[in-house]
């Protein structure tokens, strides 16, 4: 089915406005294509230190140029429950690599960090530029020019998008993306919030919210909820990074290794010494971004991609912008209750059908665009399947149910949860911003009260303990943006703001700072842009101003005289307190050169 009208209409129109970037990127990928094998270039002593370690037998083939050679970049490390799994990754594709005449190398390793460890820390500030850093550490992997083809392990937040914008960096490779898979389900996340409340309140202690804690994050694997993390997965499939029916399956089973050994596999088939090239900056178009947005609709994602997708889209020469996918969620139905969306997890989403199901929704309306290259072949219905494994060990593809396993996880098209998609853009007086609605119960999509301005997470904890926010309000938590302080997610602000709520008062965040993928019930307004720092509106709010947050009309305002409110001086505070420690100091560059969040918060190509 071809794509519907509206859809394909707010694509050509990114098509127009990419062309100076995207011809520009296309020239200069064609050009290192061109090139041929890439180790062709080397001289006898660089080839000599790039293959030093290997065996006689390849030795000489990779000197021959007669075999292609795969470059892994790895985001493994053993402390993260999702990236844990990556250890024994290389030896299953260096052997399944062999078994199909290839050659496999570790071209390099990213750093992951976690931001359900650095949550409310001083290391949070470092995490969304950890994206940018990421994404040079895969290209200075890469830069070896050994490879013919690259494999990218990683899961979580900033690794992923980090990966993708490296992906399309080294564009004239092509790519795969190698998933690990969520854990196997544990404490639900309702009952967990819960707990996190009930402490927040005094009413349990660190001892009972540590054992809640524990239970939900248990073991190897992606957490279960869906945030930017699980976000990223769908994204991989969805805009043809996976192999079909791979993002979902769970670490540690025959399946999982059986799906990472034909990823190894279909990556050898893809290079240009086979008969099906496909080059990562050529795969992946205009249509595959627009798909990436629709699926995060659908599924009421994270909002961190409505950063990463814009910086992932730039680094192929495409510019999105927030007004696209502010168009595309008017479009498109929410068909997945995943938490905090609902009580589900993402095991629970993929038995009732995952991604295949997903796609093959979306497809009946011509909501996602079928004619896109991936990494499996041409066109995006291969994807309706459920991946299983076969007889001998192999990988086996069904079609998608028809009908979905748990219609309240996972809906038709015909029945959606809602109209729209789970992410909003507004805007008004204070600039753009973000907000999640998928998790906000209707009533309190309008919420119009006064403000309470805070410049840290720190204080608006010490007022809530303090029993002086029982009152509506909207919380104004300004100075968090990328150039202030790397803009954290500010999660430890959640249970308050959801306790307050619970006892009847109307409460709102507005803040220049990230809330996730795990973003819930409490209306947030995020990605305030410009940022305080910058002297954007919101650093001239003060308390007891009317702030009206519509996210039925997508507008975000503060009720004060146009003329009063401009000759009110920015406030500014002293920022050092967030300039050394735990690496911050290290990242002075970045915030002096981040770009706004509108333009994907990015060091690398803000300036359009």
């Amino acid at each position: 089915m071809s794509a519907h009208a509206r859809i394909a209409a707010i694509t050509n129109r990114i098509v127009e406005r990419s062309k100076p970037t995207r011809e520009r990127y296309l020239e200069r990928l064609r050009a290192a294509a061109s090139q041929g094998v890439n180790r062709s270039v080397l001289g006898c002593a660089n080839l000599a230190h790039g293959f030093a370690v290997c065996s006689p037998a390849e030795k000489d083939a990779l000197a021959g140029d007669r075999v292609p050679n795969l470059g892994i970049i790895t985001a493994y490390n053993d402390m993260l429950s999702a990236h844990q799994p990556f250890e024994t990754y290389p030896a299953v594709i260096r052997e399944a690599a062999a078994q199909a005449g290839g050659i496999a190398q570790v071209a390099g390793g990213v750093p992951a960090m976690c931001d359900g460890v650095t949550q409310g820390q001083p290391g949070m500030e470092l995490s969304l530029f950890s994206r940018d850093l990421i994404a040079m550490a895969a290209g200075v992997g890469l830069s070896h020019n050994m490879f013919d083809a690259a494999l990218f392990l990683g899961v979580c937040d900033k690794i992923v998008p980090g990966l993708v914008i490296a992906a399309l960096s080294f564009g004239h490779l092509p790519a795969i993306f190698i998933p690990a898979g969520p854990m196997t389900s544990g404490l639900p996340n309702d009952e967990k919030s819960r707990v996190r409340q009930l402490f927040a309140e005094g009413k349990v202690g660190r001892a009972e919210l540590l054992e809640a804690e524990s239970k939900s994050y248990h073991g190897p694997g992606t957490c279960t909820f869906y945030g930017t993390a699980n976000s990223n997965q769908m994204l991989m499939e969805i805009m043809g990074f996976h192999m079909p029916g791979s993002s979902f399956v769970n670490p540690g089973t025959p399946l999982r290794e059986a799906l990472t050994r034909e990823a190894a596999k279909r990556a050898l088939a893809i290079t240009a010494l086979g008969n099906e090239f496909t080059p990562a900056g050529e795969m992946i178009d205009e249509r595959s971004v627009v798909n990436g947005v629709v699926g995060l609709h659908a599924t009421g994602g994270s909002t961190n991609h409505t950063m990463h997708l814009v910086a992932m889209a730039r680094a192929g020469g495409i510019v999105l912008t927030w007004q696209d996918i502010a168009e595309l969620s008017e479009l498109i139905p929410l068909l997945a209750r995943v938490y905090p969306n609902g009580l589900a997890d993402v095991n629970h989403f993929q038995a009732a059908g995952g991604m295949g199901f997903l796609i093959k929704e979306l497809l009946k309306q011509g909501l996602v665009h079928d004619d896109v290259r991936t990494v499996f072949g041409q066109g995006l219905e291969a994807y309706t399947v459920d991946a299983q494994l076969g007889e001998n060990g192999a990988v086996v593809r069904q079609p998608s149910p028809e009908k979905s396993h748990d219609p309240k996880v996972l809906a038709s098209i015909e029945t959606p949860f809602q109209a729209n998609g789970g992410l909003k853009m507004l805007r008004g007086n204070l600039g753009k911003a973000v907000i999640k609605i998928s998790a906000v119960k209707a009533e309190r999509h309008i919420i119009e009260a006064p403000a309470i301005v805070f410049h840290s997470q720190q204080e608006l904890q010490d007022a809530f303990k303090e029993g002086k926010l029982n009152r509506d309000f909207v919380a104004v938590v300004r100075f968090q943006g990328p150039k202030a302080n790397g803009m954290p997610e500010l999660h430890k602000l959640t249970p308050p703001l959801g306790v307050l709520q619970d006892r009847g008062f109307r409460v709102a965040l507005l803040t220049d700072g990230r809330m996730s993928g795990a973003s819930g019930k409490v209306p947030a307004a995020i990605h305030v842009t410009p940022e305080a720092v910058d002297g954007g509106p919101i650093a001239r709010i003060k308390d007891g101003d009317i702030i009206r947050l519509d996210a039925i009309r997508g507008t975000l305002e503060v009720l004060v005289d146009a003329a009063d409110m401009a000759e009110r001086e920015p406030v500014t505070i002293d920022l050092s307190d967030n300039e050394f420690g735990m690496g911050r100091e290290l990242f002075a560059p970045f915030r002096h050169a981040v770009g706004p969040s509108d333009q994907g918060a990015s060091v690398l190509f803000h300036a359009y």
